[in-house]
């Protein structure tokens, strides 16, 4: 018989709202579905919800909600009916769901439920949990339920489930993968030798940490990102003015990264991201050329650097002067009808988003990937010398970010006449 960690006695033992961030692999799944499975025995007529970021996370925890049920199951015969991918019924009359929540919550509207689950509720976009709190508000009220279980290892500061640790309403568990003894140490000792420190707190330690040099706070990121969607067909308004930033994969690469941002009078929205995973020349091309007709865009601006520098280059030919090639180390631009050439260093790009980001003044569209890459953008200085001390900006997930904040030179772009030969 599988033996229980002290922590998750007093998981299963506590009633009421459970907040839990763990490291990697601790048996956080394990409690949960069982606290899920004894809660829709005990309390007929229940209904309880898992929900993940994805259909595939909130089916890994339900299915083993099902595990539990299936051993009682073959000798009690507690199921109403055969359960399927997404729901379980009992002869109680309990039910247990398990749905994506998706960016909006939109496909969860409409359940009165007992039991909240959120599988890697740090994931789960802001939005959705707007979604989420009228939906236990009944069952608290007339039956003293409603409760909500939070389990996640952690993604950053800020946000529902960063704010739990510090709310009352909550009883919060934090469990580090070294306290777990079913983990060899051998193993984690060398997960801690190929991970940045930042990285091995937050998997395995279960520490909500930024990179100390993270460039994009991720509270800031969240705070940003305060629209969910973007339609084309609706929003897109002629008076505005539209740009393209594009990160294409070099070589060895997996994916192209386009951003599309909308210019108001004094502020910009990022209203489209996607990536496309690495194809040829042409293809991108093609893209681009479609997705302009599309917008009309004003500007293009391209990461003109190796392969890049083919897809500028067609591009200027086809289209003329409103692509423009900006490879973190120069442009060509015209001033009071004279042609200069200026240094633009990958510190001038992400510095402007930055400075919009702070001051209000850029919106980003909900979106779990550009989230990501934002998060994973670091910095660090150079050596001294003389003039400056240079600062190096990478990240491990950069094509979306790197698109970006090509998209948002376009407020350094409005005041001059740019362009690339």
């Amino acid at each position: 018989m599988f033996k229980w960690d002290k922590w998750q006695k007093e998981v299963l033992e506590t009633k009421g709202n459970v907040t839990l961030r763990s490291g990697r692999q601790v048996g956080k799944s394990e409690v949960i579905s069982a606290k899920a499975a004894a809660f829709a025995q005990e309390n007929p007529g229940t209904t309880t919800l898992i929900i993940a970021a994805s259909q595939r996370q909130s089916s890994l925890l339900f299915e083993k909600v099902r595990g539990n049920l299936d051993l009682i199951n073959e000798k009690e015969k507690i199921y109403a009916e055969p359960p399927t991918l997404t729901r379980i019924r009992l002869k109680n009359k309990s039910q247990i769901y398990a749905l994506p929540a998706g960016r909006t919550g939109y496909f969860i509207r409409g359940f009165t439920i007992d039991m909240l689950i959120a599988d890697e509720a740090a994931y789960i976009s802001e939005n959705v949990w707007l979604a989420c709190t009228p939906m236990i508000a009944v069952s608290r009220k007339l039956r003293g339920m409603g409760y909500i279980i939070l389990l996640s290892t952690p993604f950053g500061k800020g946000g529902y489930f960063f704010n739990s640790f510090t709310d009352d309403d909550f009883r919060s568990f934090h469990v580090s993968s070294e306290d777990c003894p079913r983990i060899p140490k051998d193993f984690l000792r060398k997960e801690k030798l190929r991970m940045t420190k930042a990285q091995y707190r937050q998997e395995y330690l279960g520490e909500f940490c930024d990179e100390w040099n993270q460039f994009f706070p991720t509270n800031l990121i969240k705070k940003c990102m305060n629209f969910i969607e973007w339609n084309k067909a609706a929003d897109y308004k002629p008076q505005y003015r539209y740009y393209l930033g594009v990160d294409i994969a070099r070589y060895g690469g997996d994916e192209n990264a386009f951003v599309v941002c909308e210019l108001h009078k004094d502020s910009l929205r990022i209203v489209r991201c996607f990536t496309t995973d690495r194809v040829s020349t042409t293809d991108t091309i093609g893209r681009i050329e479609a997705i302009d007709r599309e917008f009309k865009f004003n500007k293009i601006f391209i990461d003109d650097g190796g392969v890049g520098g083919a897809v500028t280059d067609i591009l200027l030919d086809r289209l003329g002067r409103k692509v423009v090639g900006l490879n973190n180390a120069s442009k060509r631009l015209q001033i009071q009808g004279e042609e200069k050439k200026r240094g633009i260093l990958k510190e001038d790009l992400y510095s402007n988003s930055l400075m919009l980001m702070e001051t209000g003044k850029l919106e980003l569209i909900s979106n779990l990937m550009l989230l990501r890459s934002l998060k994973s953008i670091t910095f660090e200085y150079g050596e001294k010398d003389k003039a400056n001390r240079n600062v190096k900006i990478y990240g491990d997930y950069a094509h979306l970010a790197e698109a970006m904040v090509r998209a948002c030179w376009c407020t350094k772009e409005r005041g001059l006449d740019i362009y690339v030969y």
